[in-house]
This record gives C-alpha cells, sequence and structure tokens, in this order.
C-alpha cells in the first residue's frame, strides 16, 4: 500500500521543491544508492549494479510564477527530473514537494488519490512530440483535459475559444492536427495546457523539434504568454541560448547532478567548471549580459581637476555630475556641450539623436547598449536611482564580446 503524503511545507513562495532527490531505475537499488553516497559516478554504479541514476542528489527551489529552465546535454537528466514533478518519475529517494492551489503534496509518497487530483488541476505538461489526437480536432483537443474532468460542453468551449484566440489559431478550430503545421500543432499543445489553468506548468523541450525561426517565434510567444498568465514553467532544453532567453533562472545538469543554478546573467559570467564554461562559450551575450555587468565603474574612471570625468577617451566625451549624482553637462571631441537624453525603452532607440549621450537604468540589455552606441556614437551613462554609477563604450562593449571578464576591458 502507499503511504500517505507526509509532506513538509515548503517555504512561502515555492511552487516546487525538489529536497536531495535521487532517481535510480532498475529493480534492486539499495546497492546503488549505497555506492552513490560513497561517491561513486553513475558509470562505476551501473557496472558494479546494473542500476541506471537518472538523477542525483538534486536540490533546488521553483519560485511561484518563475520560468526554471533545466538543461544539460542529453543523458544528463533534466528530463527525468522534470517527471518526478507530475509522478511519471519516482524518486528512489528524497522528497519532491508541489505546492499548488495552495496545497502542498510530496509526490514522491502521495496516495494515488492526490497525485490524480494535482495531475488534474495542479499540473499540465506541454510534450516535445505534440501528442495530439489525430481523430480530434483542434478545439476537441485543446478542451480534451478539460473533458476529462467533467467540465459540461457549454463552459469548455468558452474557455477553448479564449485559448485558442491567445495563440492565434481560433481560425482553425475545426482543423485536423495533420492540417497544421509543426509550429501550429505546438500552439494547439501550448493551448490545451493553458486551457487546464493549472498554476505550474511542465514543458519538456517543447520546441527542439521545429526550425529555428519558428522555435525563436513561439520562444517569444510564450514570454508575451507569461506576462499575461504568470505560471510557474518548469522548461527542459539542452540549448543554452534557448535558456537565457526564456530562463529567469537556470539549473544546469551533468551526469544526472545539478552542477549549477543562477540568472542568465550569473552562469554567463561565473561558470563553474569546464562543462558550463563550455556551454557560455557558444552563448550570444548580446540578450542575456545587462548595463550593471559590463561597465566600468565610475571610480574607475579617469577625473579631470573641475570634477568632470572622462567617459570615453577615444571620443573625448566627458560628463559633469550634478549635486545629486546624475548627469548634467556632457561634451565630445572638445566641442559645445551635447544633449543628455534619458532612455526610457527599446521604442525610443530609432528617435534617439546623433552626438548625445544616453543615461539608461543599468538593467539595460547589451543588445541596447550596442543600438544605443551605434545610434548616438556616444558612451551611455549608466544610472541607478537617477545617480550616474558607471559608463559604457566601445571599450566596455568589444571587451565582452572577445571575453574579457569585467574589470579586463
Amino acid at each position: 500500500m502507499t503511504k500517505p503524503s507526509t509532506a513538509c511545507p515548503a517555504e512561502s513562495g515555492t511552487a516546487v521543491a525538489f529536497r536531495n532527490v535521487d532517481v535510480l531505475f532498475g529493480n534492486h537499488p539499495a546497492e546503488a544508492l549505497r555506492l552513490l553516497d560513497q561517491g561513486l559516478d553513475r558509470a562505476a554504479i551501473q557496472e558494479r549494479t546494473g542500476q541506471v541514476v537518472g538523477v542525483a542528489g538534486a536540490t533546488l527551489d521553483i519560485r511561484e510564477g518563475e520560468i526554471c529552465v533545466l538543461m544539460g546535454l542529453s543523458g544528463s537528466g533534466k528530463s527525468t527530473l522534470l517527471r518526478c514533478v507530475n509522478g511519471l518519475n519516482r524518486p528512489s529517494r528524497g522528497q519532491v514537494l508541489v505546492t499548488a492551489n495552495g496545497r502542498t503534496t510530496d509526490v514522491s509518497s502521495c496516495r494515488p488519490a492526490e497525485l490524480k487530483q494535482l495531475r488534474s488541476h495542479g499540473i499540465a505538461m506541454v510534450f516535445q512530440q505534440f501528442a495530439l489526437l489525430p481523430w480530434r480536432t483542434v478545439a476537441e483537443n485543446v478542451g480534451f483535459g478539460l473533458e476529462l474532468q467533467g467540465m459540461p460542453k457549454h463552459k469548455r468551449d468558452i474557455i477553448v475559444a479564449e485559448r485558442l484566440a491567445m495563440v492565434g489559431l481560433e481560425a482553425w478550430k475545426d482543423a485536423y492536427a495533420h492540417e497544421l503545421s509543426g509550429g501550429m500543432q505546438q500552439r494547439v499543445g501550448l493551448a490545451r495546457a493553458f486551457a487546464m489553468d493549472a498554476p505550474i506548468l511542465l514543458m519538456d523541450e517543447p520546441f527542439s523539434a521545429l526550425d529555428p525561426l519558428i522555435r525563436s517565434k513561439l520562444q517569444d510567444e510564450l514570454l508575451d504568454l507569461q506576462k499575461q498568465l504568470k505560471k510557474t514553467i518548469i522548461f527542459v532544453s539542452h540549448d543554452l541560448d534557448e535558456a537565457m532567453k526564456i530562463g529567469s533562472r537556470i539549473a544546469i545538469m551533468e551526469s544526472g547532478r545539478i552542477v549549477q543554478t543562477g540568472t542568465p546573467e550569473e552562469i554567463a559570467l561565473n561558470p563553474v567548471n569546464a562543462y558550463v564554461q563550455e556551454f557560455v562559450a557558444h552563448m550570444n551575450p548580446v540578450n542575456v549580459l545587462r548595463g550593471a555587468s559590463i561597465m566600468t565603474p565610475l571610480d574607475a574612471l579617469k577625473q579631470l581637476k573641475n570634477g568632470t570625468l572622462v567617459a570615453e577617451t577615444e571620443t573625448r566625451t566627458t560628463v559633469q555630475l550634478d549635486p545629486d549624482g546624475a548627469p548634467h553637462i556632457a561634451s565630445m571631441e572638445g566641442r559645445a556641450p551635447v544633449p543628455i537624453v534619458e532612455y526610457a525603452g527599446p521604442e525610443q532607440l530609432e528617435d534617439l539623436p546623433e552626438r548625445a549621450v544616453v543615461a539608461a537604468p543599468v538593467d539595460i540589455t547589451m543588445r541596447e547598449a550596442i543600438q544605443i552606441r551605434n545610434q548616438t556614437g556616444a558612451p551611455i551613462v549608466m544610472q541607478e536611482d537617477g545617480k550616474a554609477v558607471g559608463v559604457i563604450g566601445n571599450k566596455e562593449l568589444y571587451g565582452t564580446l572577445l571575453g574579457s571578464a569585467p574589470g579586463e576591458k
């Protein structure tokens, strides 16, 4: 008989908590667990016991409303760990605490009825291969989960129409899967998952079977949908650029273990080992790194006798700060003062004047900094709480692209 759930309360604001989770495949895990505790790797354990280590010692908290990406090479354990959340894989040891709709369930030990309730109302899943039922229309596929819940058809139809409109497929509601492109089929999968209105969404490499252009478009659409729905999303990927683009945080796995967890920027700037470094080496940094990470801080800039800062030597750009620390007067190439423009966001990029110093918040992306520099020809003053804190110019941009660490430019 399955033991009743004895879940410990997860920390407030945590949707999913993995606590020292081991997942072994085989009929005799006890000896394999003992060897795992002795520090043997998965290859040695498999050779000695015949047991396969899928996940080892995984501990991770996933906060409500965030997109957490589990990534790593094939066989790293990311999909195995993901499937522990909805009980498709049961841990050999450890806890998986899932908090949904005000209730915390330990998936590793809960009763079948509890797991069924969690799968029906707490968790939805989007698969890599779409998993659409070919004999059902698009609308019938989207409403399938609601039908299993026993929801009346007239209520299902309202929700299905809303979700199809959300993914731009309302005109295809009576079509069948074979009549849709791959990208459209994946949109149906998204609509079906969102129709369940579950607070937690599991996505197992949902875009990897699509070509790069469609993949990028669906990534953008997922981020737009997340702004509206604010789900907790656990997303599996083997593509670091994809992980960096959509993830609030990333957990990188190697040989069944989580080797590094952090924001995209933290991982890009501080890879913990050669395995992570290899991923980062092939990453495009322009959408990941932020101004605070690539700027030269004010105290490292040359200061003239009158207190004016030399923002960039090559363009002879200087900036004078007012008593509150905000940029006040700027000049380029020793000429008359040039405008100082407050940056309001990407929509302003095309309207920035040439030969102007832009004051921008420290959280702008590197891509925005490049675009600003290209438009104005001047360095950018980084601001925090209205005060200048650093500068980004050609030296900072080129140094980062060439792989220099902050402070080495």
